[in-house]
């Protein structure tokens, strides 16, 4: 047996042992760096980020963003405004925070927005439709809208005239822009934590299959 043969072996008896989720949870590529280790650049993301958010850079995705000091305050910035300023509302907006998480199979982004989307309306039955890779039955309207937009946006890379003058017609200029910001945003939050291999918190599991790749 070539060695290349027999590793990939190893590593599928390995897997079938501890299962996928652990051996990823192994590889945080990116891990938080240690406070004496800050560039002075660094210093100052940090503190800005603990002077406008009240609490310590301490979790991904702001930890991994650190290495780049000059993405935290910006990329912060916007999840602020996702949180209290969007336009649309509380429940549509973790809604399309979901859609994108699942599409990119960001069990990191998933698990933070769970607590959140459930606080704001989003239904047991949409969430667990979503994890599972296929549309929700029984949406809203305005839910409905904003999944068909969202998903051909994001599966095509753009929205057909049907999906957008829907989609304006119920949220207005500004809510089309937010609904398309916010899978650029969390689409780029999850490609940045993806890459690393950012863990979930201890004793989480992960609530995502990835999808087929073909």
């Amino acid at each position: 047996m070539h060695k290349p043969q027999l590793a990939a072996l190893l590593i599928a008896m390995f897997a079938s042992i501890v299962g996928f989720d652990t051996i990823a949870r192994a590889q945080d590529r990116l891990p938080p760096i240690s406070v004496d280790r800050w560039s002075p650049a660094q210093k100052k993301a940090a503190a800005d980020y603990k002077e406008l958010r009240k609490q310590d850079l301490t979790a991904p995705p702001w930890t991994v963003l650190l290495r780049v000091p000059d993405y935290v305050m910006p990329s912060l910035e916007l999840r602020i405004h996702n949180q209290i300023n969007s336009a649309l509302s509380p429940k549509l907006t973790e809604f399309a925070i979901l859609i994108a998480a699942r599409q990119l199979t960001s069990n990191f982004e998933w698990t933070t927005h769970t607590g959140p989307a459930t606080k704001a309306g989003v239904s047991p039955a949409i969430m667990a439709a979503l994890a599972e890779g296929r549309r929700p039955d029984r949406m809203a309207e305005d839910e409905e809208v904003l999944y068909d937009f969202c998903t051909e946006l994001l599966h095509n890379q753009s929205v057909s005239d049907a999906t957008y003058a829907r989609a304006l017609a119920k949220f207005g200029e500004p809510g089309v822009v937010e609904a398309a910001s916010l899978e650029g945003y969390y689409t780029f939050l999850a490609m940045v934590m993806n890459a690393a291999r950012s863990p979930l918190a201890a004793g989480a599991k992960p609530a995502l299959a990835p999808f087929p790749q073909h």
